[in-house]
């Protein structure tokens, strides 16, 4: 997930995301370890990671996908700057493609 997460929000105040990932080629592995690491840290800032699916990751097709919850824009905030996940910027550059997130309301 990168910093540049487009604003709004759900009417209840809490974020909802759908974030997108397409890995290097022959970094499908290191991807997912990559998520695995980071993703652990969503709980400490107040988010649940709702589903995280994968794919073939061909023709053009995302690897994984996942879906987040966040109490706040704060909480959000505060997952995107926390220092182990900055510290781990230079293995996500390796690893990870190319990432879309969706501000998304769940029904």
């Amino acid at each position: 997930m990168t910093e540049d997460v487009a604003s709004g929000s759900a009417a209840s105040g809490s974020v909802e995301l759908c974030v997108l990932l397409w890995a290097h080629p022959g970094q499908e592995d290191g991807l997912v370890a990559y998520e695995d690491r980071v993703l652990a840290l969503v709980p400490a800032h107040g988010g649940t990671v709702l589903q995280r699916a994968r794919s073939a990751g061909d023709a053009g097709h995302p690897l994984e996908v996942q879906f987040y919850r966040f109490p706040s824009e704060e909480a959000l905030q505060s997952y995107l700057a926390d220092d182990r996940r900055v510290a781990l910027a230079a293995e996500r550059d390796r690893v990870v493609l190319r990432t879309e997130i969706l501000r998304v309301t769940f029904s």
